[in-house]
């Protein structure tokens, strides 16, 4: 099958980017997205050209680099399907294909498709952990945890830190990325210590990175590859309001 790709091309975030057309021809089916753009890289560099720029790691939905908006929608529109998991049969013989990357100032382009997403690792570092001031560490069996409690828990840890929410949502949000990573912490006995002052710093955090405000479309779940239920941020919201109200 052969496809028609508009890729933004960009040097770095101080320079204008634009949109350059190419052809990826002959590729199969079973190709995913991912191995396509690899196939496309390869012409380009035998032809003494500067390939696409892409993130990628593990390639199995795990680790959350491969950022893509394909055709409009972050990861290509597939439920629970992150870009790398996103096979060509899904897409014509023939069609046109738009790559761009993430939209959002707190993600700033450092070339092409690759975007610095480092304001989530400083979300991260501002309180999502258990940190060694909670006490010694006991044995995994003696602290009993609800079934329901752990997999809710197991829910909202399996967000990958991709940050499709914030490239859908209009308002550049990370609620949902922040809500995931301050609740499957809170909701469990060891996170219990630090939750207050966990979703108090990690909140004030993503405000002083620059993501917008929550307006409740529900397009970050949507297309988040882990299927993150928004009632995750219902949650956050509620952390935050008993914090601010205990004076912590």
């Amino acid at each position: 099958m052969n496809l028609t790709l508009k890729v933004w091309r960009q040097k770095n975030a101080n320079t204008p980017g634009r949109f350059e057309t190419y052809q990826a021809r002959n590729v199969i089916p079973d190709m995913s997205f991912l191995e396509m753009l690899d196939v496309v890289n390869e012409d380009l560099i035998s032809h003494g050209e500067d390939p696409i720029a892409f993130d990628s790691d593990c390639r199995e939905g795990i680790c959350g680099m491969c950022s893509l908006v394909i055709s409009g929608i972050p990861h290509g529109g597939h439920k629970g399907t992150a870009s790398c998991q996103l096979h060509l049969r899904h897409f014509k013989d023939g069609d046109t294909v738009t790559i761009e990357p993430w939209r959002a100032k707190a993600f700033p382009i450092i070339k092409d498709l690759v975007t610095n997403r480092s304001a989530f690792d400083r979300i991260i570092q501002a309180g999502g952990f258990v940190s060694v001031n909670t006490g010694g560490t006991p044995d995994g069996n003696a602290l009993p945890v609800p079934k329901t409690a752990a997999d809710r828990a197991m829910d909202a840890a399996a967000c990958i830190g991709c940050g499709a929410c914030v490239a859908v949502c209009k308002n550049a949000s990370a609620m949902l990325f922040v809500a995931a990573k301050v609740s499957h912490l809170n909701l469990l006995p060891q996170g219990k210590a630090e939750k207050d002052r966990r979703v108090l710093n990690m909140v004030r955090q993503m405000d002083k990175e620059g993501f917008g405000n929550c307006t409740v479309t529900g397009s970050c779940e949507a297309v988040c590859p882990k299927e993150i239920s928004l009632s995750f941020i219902a949650k956050m919201n509620r952390d935050y309001g008993v914090a601010i109200l205990q004076g912590k």
